[in-house]
């Protein structure tokens, strides 16, 4: 199969219609492609705020409200055009406010045959946490697709490998992300190439990228695209399937083969997926020494 993943830019929108030639427009290049997973990035739709004016876009906590109050359309959108291209597409996450306390950060995996499910961020980044006050979620979920099985690290908790180990069947790791600086990007980068090593899996990372001055959320965004794999048999030596340019819009797109991900599970130079629990007796016997 076909990977295709995403260094989209904000825009402001004056309008729904131009929203959804937006979105029907970057599905359709890449399904034109013969990309057959589709990955948006985090708070990506957050450019929804900019339909409620200027004052909403700009404040913190009604660019919030503003983009959850959009999401019933924003899936209808998806699940047409994942339907019309037959395509799955991890759609761009969202602030969605759903029971709780607090608005969560939540990514919607459409299928082509009209089901969707979603995903919630696990771990909050410090801004996440004050001031912005979102929330985590419902808990990590394994979605069980035509393409394989197929887990979601929304960018922060890439950087947390027990997650990832929670997610060790998944044979794709999908890292929507959004970060300010390079050294942001990389952190997730690093996090969505080592959980892919431990999990000997493909791990695809999409970026915002570009300014919005309109918003203090996600006024400054640096990325690109990338799929990535263990350098082990069967995948590249440096485990870099594709990757795009720093802060180009566009489409980064690599083939996958899941044949590839069975081999080198079972057969490959090391299988850190198989020797993870060794771990636990060589922790539990750390010992103090003075030298």
């Amino acid at each position: 199969m076909k990977i295709a993943t995403a260094a989209y830019p904000l825009d402001w929108l004056d309008s729904w219609s131009q929203y959804e030639d937006k979105i029907a427009h970057w599905v359709s290049d890449a399904a034109g492609q013969g990309a057959d997973l589709l990955v948006f990035p985090e708070y990506g739709a957050m450019e929804l705020c900019t339909l409620a004016g200027a004052n909403v876009a700009a404040d913190l906590e009604q660019s919030l409200h503003a983009v959850s109050d959009r999401m019933e359309p924003v899936h209808d959108l998806h699940q047409k055009l994942a339907a019309e291209h037959g395509v799955y597409i991890l759609g761009a996450s969202a602030p969605v406010n759903d029971g709780y306390d607090r608005p969560v950060n939540r990514a919607t995996l459409y299928a082509p045959n009209g089901k969707r499910g979603h995903q919630d961020k696990q771990i909050m980044t410090r801004f996440e946490r004050d001031p912005w006050n979102v929330v985590p979620g419902d808990g990590l979920q394994i979605f069980e697709t035509e393409l394989g099985k197929i887990g979601i690290l929304i960018c922060y908790d890439s950087e947390f490998p027990l997650l990832g180990r929670a997610l060790s069947e998944c044979e794709i790791l999908l890292v929507p992300s959004c970060t300010e600086a390079l050294s942001g990007y990389w952190r997730v980068r690093i996090g969505a190439m080592a959980r892919a090593l431990e999990n000997q899996c493909v791990s695809a990372m999409a970026s915002l990228v570009g300014e919005a001055p309109w918003s203090e959320a996600v006024d400054m965004n640096t990325g690109m695209g990338g799929i990535f794999g263990p350098p082990d048999t069967g995948f590249p030596m440096t485990g870099v399937l594709a990757e795009g340019t720093l802060n180009h819009p566009g489409w980064t797109y690599a083939e996958v083969d899941m044949d590839a991900v069975a081999h080198v599970r079972a057969d490959g130079v090391v299988l850190n997926r198989t020797h993870w629990e060794e771990q636990g007796s060589r922790v539990n016997s750390v010992t103090n020494n003075l030298v």
